[in-house]
């Protein structure tokens, strides 16, 4: 393209979803992507051994199901298909048994015995609400909500800390322990408000859409997004490396699938004071410690039902996932860990040679740490699973020095984009009526990363909003 509309830096879901945005509206759009493949956080690779397919970050993709800007693109036929396990997570217990959010709301409570009244009462007009809910959350914060009795009934619940919302609203380990291990994917304390929207979120999700995986691996949605915006005539290069403004090709618009701290190396003095202040100060969130296992069969788990589940939160109680998580929040490694696992060959057999299986395991570090957590991981596994060890062919550990040289958007180790504690939950990367649109003098520039407005997740929000906001101010313009 000799001058494209928009040339978006970095290929990760939003900044695929933001050129694919721009593209279905008439814009010549370039993206340029620093390693050698598309994906960011949605890559698949051969880590342990030949035929043992692993995603390197993200595996399992509630938000994909639910997100609007996927919804209506055709990226089946580009290759995707949504794989469903029979469950979408399970929480196991000390005492052998497990925790199921099933699909069935009705399912899920039933099992839940005595907490059936609350789980209906707590997550059921959510379930019920979701589509104005999904309106609301996977946006911008500023604004007035399309659904106000919606977000004001969820809005009730959100705002406490999970730890609170747990122990008041269920009186069952079973309960509280599964609602403490969703709320877990804010890596967040769990005594901080406003962490109980995770949990609340991410069970809705369940119930509602499901939680699925890329049948062949994560990088399969990566791949569609790319086949179809080249389907659109939007151009994509790999191996191009934007570290200043000069390494930009001349466009009309800029869109960085960036993190606030690359953006303004790039940047320089071109980004207004008060923004590189700012984002100076943006704060990054916890790291994380992976290990990718081929395994011998499939994990022994001492709940059996935890083999239907597509994710398996390994922590134990309520308090045991609280203790740990405040470990990590105030700069400790726990003993015991909270460790969020998949098996997606359970369910997708492109994963593995027949009879074998993989599995993707991590736990929440301390920013930048540098311990290996291995046998922290492994001693939770074998608590939960005994015998597991004696199933692993091969091992494939990534500090989170490791994920940030995968992907430098992880700076840290941090794979949310940014920490979403306190006020930078809505103020991503910065309080705004427009959060996308960045002060960069002379180029008309947006941020569409995790860093943005709904923040992480394989969703592609984040990108679609920002694109939006590229668009109103190149047809104005026009």
């Amino acid at each position: 393209m000799s001058r494209p509309d928009a040339v978006v830096v970095g290929a990760g879901p939003n900044g695929l979803a933001a050129a694919i945005t721009l593209a279905r509206a008439g814009r010549s759009v370039l993206v340029l992507e620093a390693e050698d493949s598309a994906g960011g956080g949605c890559r698949s690779e051969e880590l342990t051994l030949p035929g043992f397919v692993h995603d390197v970050c993200a595996a399992i993709h509630p938000l994909g199901a639910a997100s609007p800007a996927f919804a209506d693109l055709p990226l089946a036929d580009h290759g995707l298909e949504w794989v469903h396990p029979e469950a979408p997570a399970a929480h196991p217990l000390p005492d052998g048994s497990a925790a199921v959010l099933e699909r069935s709301l009705d399912a899920t409570a039933e099992a839940l015995r005595r907490d059936a009244g609350a789980w209906r009462r707590v997550v059921g007009p959510l379930v019920r609400d979701w589509d104005g809910l999904t309106g609301s959350i996977l946006g911008p914060m500023l604004r007035v909500p399309r659904h106000p009795v919606t977000m004001a009934r969820f809005g009730l619940r959100a705002v406490l800390p999970a730890r609170t919302l747990a122990a008041r609203a269920f009186d069952g380990d079973a309960a509280r322990g599964l609602f403490a291990g969703l709320a877990a994917h804010a890596i967040l304390d769990l005594g901080k408000p406003l962490t109980a929207s995770f949990g609340l979120t991410f069970a809705a999700s369940g119930h509602a859409v499901g939680w699925p995986a890329a049948r062949g691996g994560s990088q399969k949605v990566a791949d569609a997004l790319v086949s179809y915006l080249r389907s659109l005539g939007g151009g994509i290069e790999t191996g191009r490396r934007v570290g200043s403004l000069a390494d930009l090709p001349p466009a009309r618009a800029v869109l960085f699938d960036l993190t606030p701290r690359q953006v303004a190396a790039i940047a320089g003095d071109r980004l207004h004071a008060r923004a590189r202040r700012r984002f100076g100060r943006f704060r990054y969130g916890p790291g994380s410690f992976k290990i990718d296992y081929a395994l011998d069969g499939p994990v022994p788990w001492k709940a059996e039902e935890c083999g239907r589940a597509g994710s398996v939160h390994v922590g134990g109680t309520l308090e045991e996932v609280v203790a740990a998580e405040r470990d990590v929040a105030q700069g400790r490694h726990p003993e015991r860990p909270f460790v969020l696992t998949s098996q997606p060959s359970r369910f997708d057999p492109t994963r593995a040679p027949v009879g074998k299986h993989t599995f993707w395991a991590y736990c929440h570090v301390p920013h930048g740490s540098t311990v290996d957590m291995t046998t922290a991981i492994e001693d939770q596994l074998e608590r939960f699973a005994p015998g597991f060890r004696d199933l692993v062919l091969a091992r494939h550990t990534m500090s989170p020095a490791d994920l940030e040289r995968h992907n430098a958007n992880n700076v840290g180790g941090d794979v949310a984009g940014g920490s979403h504690g306190g006020l930078q939950l809505v103020a991503r990367p910065r309080l705004a009526a427009d959060p996308y649109r960045l002060p960069i003098e002379g180029l008309d520039a947006y941020l569409c990363s995790a860093s943005t407005p709904p923040g992480a997740g394989v969703h592609g929000m984040c990108g679609w909003w920002a694109a939006r906001s590229a668009l109103e101010r190149l047809e104005a313009r026009r």
